[in-house]
């Protein structure tokens, strides 16, 4: 898998099919691999060149992979604070607990919101009977950063079954909005700012409009995208301007994340935490090397250790 990100000028000479149209992309980004708890993921945010888009501070691909009987998700318990956690899938199953109490399965279409605020700790494992078949996993998992006033807020808990997320078809492209609003409609998940993600399943020669957002990039899950002149491979990312009435065209079937919203200001991240204050960060990790933080109901026995 390639990694890296393309500069506008590596854009124009290696994406760009029209050079003087493919100013409305600021940058395309590649993954780069990362393991999760027994599997490999494509995390496109964040790298040097951009941290953030909106609130968006963090973006893993997650598969597709197939899990041989045996095999499968087993994220240990972990930390979070002063971030909430969205976990959307397009197949497969996760089993979320956290310290909270909250025990839930997570399936194709529903969107799992985690608030961490002060302080959460939870794991992403797999119900034992499900481990037990050949299944498939294929999903997102992105951190939202918190406005600042809300950091430091109670966490909590969120879970939204697949019927309750808004689904449209515009010019024939089926849509849903999974959080913010888009295309005429809005999505009851919890938000804290100007938030926007949206996914959308194109056929070959189809075309959407990028929704308006202060930032915005989209991420092709599966097939290619054509986009003002610049052709966005799978798996690639590319960041918007703010430029009206950019139309996206599919040429081939094709799977897309929208994701955007309001600039928050700068965050700083270390491991799972993310936080405007890197003393606040400093503390997070002495907490968790002194095991400060609640224990994961259910699931009180593991952990993932600090980092050295």
């Amino acid at each position: 898998m390639s990694t890296g990100v393309q500069t506008p000028e590596q854009l124009f000479n290696q994406n760009c099919l029209e050079p003087n149209n493919c100013t409305a992309i600021e940058l395309i980004i590649e993954p780069r691999v990362a393991d999760l708890g027994g599997f490999s993921v494509r995390r496109v945010l964040p790298v040097r060149q951009r941290r953030m888009v909106g609130p968006w501070t963090f973006f893993d691909h997650m598969g597709p992979v197939e899990f041989a009987p045996g095999k499968g998700v087993n994220v240990q318990p972990h930390p979070h604070i002063n971030l909430a956690t969205v976990t959307y899938l397009f197949e497969g199953e996760i089993l979320h607990r956290d310290s909270l109490g909250s025990y839930q399965s997570i399936r194709p279409g529903d969107v799992n919101l985690m608030v961490a605020g002060k302080g959460i700790t939870h794991s992403e494992r797999e119900r034992p009977e499900a481990t037990q078949t050949t299944r498939r996993l294929n999903g997102l998992q992105l951190w939202l950063a918190l406005p600042e006033a809300e950091e430091e807020c109670e966490p909590a808990f969120y879970h939204y079954p697949s019927e309750a997320i808004p689904q449209l078809t515009v010019e024939g492209v089926a849509i849903r909005v999974i959080m913010g609003s888009a295309f005429g409609v809005s999505s009851p998940v919890k938000v804290f700012a100007d938030t926007l993600y949206v996914e959308a399943h194109l056929q070959a020669g189809q075309r959407i409009s990028l929704p308006e957002a202060e930032e915005r990039a989209v991420y092709v899950v599966e097939g290619e995208l054509n986009a003002k002149g610049s052709v966005l491979a799978e798996h690639s990312m590319a960041v918007f301007s703010s430029e009206s009435g950019i139309e996206l065209m599919a040429s081939r079937e094709t799977r897309i994340a929208i994701i955007g919203g309001a600039h928050l200001g700068k965050r700083y991240m270390e491991w799972n935490f993310v936080s405007s204050r890197r003393e606040r960060i400093a503390q997070a990790k002495a907490d968790w090397q002194a095991q400060r933080f609640a224990k994961v109901v259910g699931d009180e026995d593991e952990f993932i250790p600090l980092p050295r």
